[in-house]
């Protein structure tokens, strides 16, 4: 099937690999925003992540 679209089995390992990569962010992603609203609250990991944006002199703008 990869012959026919021109593709080699290196390439399509490649492309399959990158689209589950691809994949399991947005996943990731949309439960999170999911939670927020759900919730409210923030996940620990944007709290961490705000921590250090702010100890190396970077500030959050509020949405």
């Amino acid at each position: 099937m990869w012959n026919e679209l021109g593709l080699s089995g290196g390439t399509a390992m490649i492309i399959l690999i990158a689209l589950y990569f691809v994949i399991k962010w947005a996943v990731k992603n949309g439960i999170k925003e999911a939670y927020s609203a759900i919730t409210g609250k923030k996940t620990e990991e944007d709290v961490r992540n705000e921590k250090e944006l702010k100890e190396l002199g970077f500030e959050l703008e509020d949405k």
